[in-house]
């Protein structure tokens, strides 16, 4: 059995319980060692076979997890954060389907999660964004027609910005066409829940600057919106004139339907 891992974040005590199982008990892991955290191989057994595919085409990843599970061995392919986001996980599993190898995947937590925990912010705030949008900026790889940041901007949700360190000054152009005011709140988060963690606040249209200043070339997540300003409606959940399913509303308040 091959098992498709999400290795967290970056911390290696925020892989999952059922992740950190599969590691331990793996004969053989490919690890994406460009992004993911080399501490979560702490665990690994003695005899352990490690591959870091950074330095690996695909066709190579493929060849260590079909002849490991022919082998009869359990084979681990460590991603970072969860695999289902730029993961390059799809074209892996397609390829094992079609020569009828079985595998598994075991979710891991993405990094945008982290970077909201670093930021100790809630991406959907009542009165200021209900929509989370998870992109990056059209690089040496495009983003499909319709996908672009400035079509994304002109929404106002809360955006989470992949891949996009390296091109900030086109990004911060993008976000203003879009609709974003300059002095939207926004910022920079450098390897969220590693030791080395770095968030840096800014707006908008400092982004670039940002960056710049704190010496930070990738492995960043950018963050745009109104929820970092803190301004925001109560929720509704707590509100005692507000009943649920399992609280009745204070007197003359809304009831559930």
């Amino acid at each position: 059995m091959i098992v498709f891992v999400g290795a967290g974040p970056g911390a290696s005590d925020l892989i999952t319980v059922r992740g950190q199982k599969f590691l331990k008990e793996a004969d053989i892991i490919v690890y994406a060692g460009s992004l993911v955290n080399p501490a979560l191989l702490d665990v690994k057994k003695e005899g352990c076979e490690v591959y870091n595919s950074a330095r690996m085409t695909l066709g190579e990843v493929l060849e260590v997890l079909v002849d490991g599970a022919a082998a009869g061995k359990k084979v681990v392919r460590l991603h970072t954060g969860d695999p289902c986001l730029y993961g390059a996980v799809k074209e892996q599993m397609d390829a094992l389907a079609e020569k009828g190898v079985p595998y598994e995947v075991c979710p891991g937590v993405s990094s945008f999660c982290g970077a909201a925990a670093a930021l100790e912010a809630e991406y959907t705030l009542p009165g200021v964004s209900q929509s989370v949008v998870i992109t990056r900026m059209a690089g040496r790889t495009p983003v499909p027609e319709g996908e672009s940041i400035r079509s994304f901007a002109a929404h106002g949700a809360t955006m989470v910005i992949f891949l996009s360190t390296g091109m900030l000054p086109a990004l911060q152009e993008e976000l203003m066409a879009g609709g974003y005011d300059g002095d939207t709140p926004a910022a920079v988060v450098y390897k969220a829940t590693w030791p080395e963690e770095n968030v840096c606040r800014c707006t908008v249209e400092t982004l670039a600057e940002t960056a710049e200043e704190e010496g930070i070339i990738k492995t960043a997540l950018i963050v745009v919106g109104r929820v970092l300003d803190g301004s925001y409606e109560h929720s509704k959940l707590y509100d005692p004139a507000f009943g649920t399913e399992f609280r009745k509303a204070a007197a003359g308040g809304q009831e559930h339907e």
